[in-house]
């Protein structure tokens, strides 16, 4: 079966669509959508970027079968709050990005699967996924985690922490051991530079070995050097 007949389903049934309303949508009957997401009939490309524009996602995205569970990421941002990797207990944006990278590719290093599902792009602060600015402008919105403004060398620096009133939350969705791999990582990375975690990571091979904007394969990191894993 087709790895991405799971992903339109839940990306159809989050939205609330029937199958009949997708099958207008990407020009084709009712029983022949069925045979798609049955896994007996192939999708074509020029569907694929109807389904994908429908969903707000690139084709790539869609086609990858990776289901992101954004609750799940933003459960992994708190965790990495409740560390201590910073005195304060703030850490800047783009280090905690790179944190969350840096698990859930070490955890497909692992156990060849992603710990949030969440598909990375390498764009020039990258690599991020695309959900992780809408993870934290949700987590800021709903009161659970404090964004500071600051400026650093005439550059603005975003520093994130745990709200008070958010610290009793209990994190449900992390094993214990993917919580083990994310200590380890906070452990390895607390004393060092924003800049140094970059360079890290994008001297790896899934970074270098990607064109820019382009979506990371998490296969990629197999082929890294277990010291540079993370």
């Amino acid at each position: 079966m087709n790895k991405y007949i799971q992903k339109i389903k839940m990306l159809r049934n989050n939205n609330n669509l029937s199958q009949e309303y997708i099958a207008k949508i990407i020009g084709v009957s009712r029983p022949t959508y069925t045979a798609i997401e049955a896994g007996k009939q192939e999708l074509s490309l020029e569907e694929a970027k109807k389904l994908a524009t429908l969903f707000n996602i690139s084709v790539d995205e869609l086609l990858s079968g990776d289901i992101p569970n954004i609750e799940k990421y933003k459960q992994m941002i708190l965790t990495f709050l409740r560390m201590n990797i910073s005195k304060d207990g703030k850490i800047p944006k783009t280090k905690l990005a790179k944190l969350l990278y840096l698990s859930d590719f070490a955890w497909f290093y692992n156990s060849f699967e992603s710990m949030s599902g969440m598909q990375y792009r390498k764009i020039t602060y990258g690599p991020v996924p695309d959900t992780f600015f809408r993870a934290i402008d949700e987590l800021e919105f709903d009161g659970k985690i404090n964004i500071d403004h600051k400026s650093e060398n005439g550059k603005e620096c975003f520093l994130i922490s745990e709200s008070d009133s958010n610290k009793n939350e209990k994190i449900t969705t992390i094993s214990k051991e993917e919580n083990n791999l994310m200590k380890e990582i906070a452990e390895k990375w607390k004393d060092k530079k924003t800049q140094e975690i970059v360079n890290f990571t994008h001297n790896q091979l899934p970074f270098t070995l990607c064109r820019e904007n382009e979506l990371i394969p998490y296969e990629l990191i197999t082929q890294e050097d277990p010291d540079m894993v993370y």
